[in-house]
């Protein structure tokens, strides 16, 4: 069937760009509506010689316009001009310094890609309308000696560069998705934008709880009868130095949305009552490979690890100490979304975090196409010639819910539909 042809301000489609691509996650979600194209993307791993991920998105939607460059590297120039840029960027220090050549300039660490997004919007004539980003949860909460500083820079940041920024923390498997991810979504709308304009006129508490493109894509309620307010520090240095010193709690709760340099943030929770996919959903019942199979003598070993210890251990140096931890599930409940795909999935060694289910034929392991499916890929999406399965369950701990992306993205689409008339 063909994609729906739908004009947005004589346009057929928005552009994107997409950093951080990994396999393609953010592309598959967007595309799928026919409201997107991706004009430009780039995907490198440091410290490999091998790029297994950028091989595999080239695989599946072609080598033109794709960039296996270190980010970091590209000029500005070199990349076309976008209506949406997109990513899951990697979650680090972003603490700032002011540049020894320029006074107003700022520096942050090297190999932060953090900044490589803010180079990109610096440069940008025509800067991108919409952001459309993805990271772990605890990004809110980091470092652990300033909780929320990294945060609460991204987000001055952001807003002296002229965008709007809403977010939400979305675990995936709270609307009906078989996998239990926890991940914060953020969208950014720049000030020539309607949309813009609109959430400025708009009660932002209203914003956040029921009219944003987050609420109205997974609706929600409050918890708190009442909003947390604070202004962010527009001198990053300052704010880098001085935010929450003493190492606190976060002021970042689960969901907000940042205006002018103003932050409004409330604790939610999902709401949703239809019946969700369950990790029984994504088995290859009777066609898994036997190399899946756990071994009998392996058994112990995986018993030992997923279960509950109270145990004396030993350090290198020889300091002993006691350890404990509680036991986990063994095998993994089938009629429940699966827990969180981790990087380490792959590969037959025993693992207390690698999921083992329980089958006809005995205890397995997941396939990679299961995994796939808990990410909500097509099957095989990740299957090239050279591509371990230990490699594709590693893309898989890396990727995101493809759901996720792709319900955001066509609430984004109909908001600008609605606004920009």
């Amino acid at each position: 069937m063909p994609k729906p042809q739908i004009l947005f301000l004589g346009m057929q489609q928005l552009r994107v760009c997409e950093l951080f691509a990994g396999v393609g996650g953010f592309r598959l979600g967007l595309e799928v509506s026919g409201n997107y194209k991706v004009v430009w993307s780039n995907q490198w791993e440091p410290s490999t010689k091998m790029q297994h991920a950028s091989l595999v998105y080239e695989a599946r939607f072609g080598p033109k316009n794709h960039s296996n460059q270190n980010i970091e590297e590209v000029p500005t120039s070199e990349i076309p001009d976008h209506d949406i840029l997109v990513g899951g960027f990697p979650c680090q220090d972003y603490s700032v310094a002011t540049s020894l050549k320029n006074s107003k300039g700022l520096l942050g660490k090297k190999g932060v890609l953090w900044w490589s997004i803010h180079r990109i919007l610096s440069e940008k004539k025509n800067k991108p309308k919409y952001l459309f980003f993805e990271n772990v949860d605890r990004m809110l909460k980091s470092p652990s000696t300033q909780r929320g500083r990294d945060f609460a820079v991204m987000l001055s940041s952001l807003n002296e560069l002229g965008y709007a920024v809403e977010w939400r923390v979305i675990n995936a498997a709270d609307y009906g998705m078989p996998q239990r991810r926890r991940r914060v979504f953020f969208l950014g709308y720049h000030k020539s934008t309607a949309l813009y304009q609109h959430l400025k006129k708009s009660s932002s508490s209203t914003w956040i709880e029921e009219d944003g493109v987050l609420s109205t894509s997974f609706p929600h309620k409050k918890v708190s009868p009442s909003a947390t307010i604070f202004n962010l520090d527009k001198d990053l240095v300052r704010l880098s130095e001085r935010f929450n010193p003493d190492g606190g709690l976060s002021p970042f709760l689960n969901s907000g949305l940042s205006l002018d340099g103003k932050v409004m943030t409330q604790k939610t929770l999902p709401v949703y009552g239809e019946t969700g996919t369950v990790l029984a959903d994504v088995l290859e019942n009777g066609s898994a490979d036997e190399l899946l199979f756990i071994p009998q003598d392996d058994l112990p070993k995986w018993e030992y690890l997923k279960g509950a210890k109270k145990e004396i251990r030993r350090t290198k140096a020889g300091f002993e100490y006691n350890y404990s931890e509680g036991g986990m599930v063994f095998p993994d409940a089938l009629d429940q979304p699966s827990r969180t795909i981790i990087t380490g999935e792959g590969g037959k060694s025993p693992s207390r975090f690698k999921h083992v289910v329980q089958t006809t034929k005995g205890l397995r392991r997941l396939s990679p196409v299961e995994l796939e499916r808990l990410n909500m890929f097509p099957d095989n999406h990740t299957q090239l010639e050279g591509i371990s399965d230990a490699k594709r369950a590693f893309f898989m701990g890396n990727a995101l819910v493809v759901g996720v992306v792709e319900r955001i993205g066509k609430t984004l689409f109909r908001k600008i539909q609605e606004f920009e008339k």
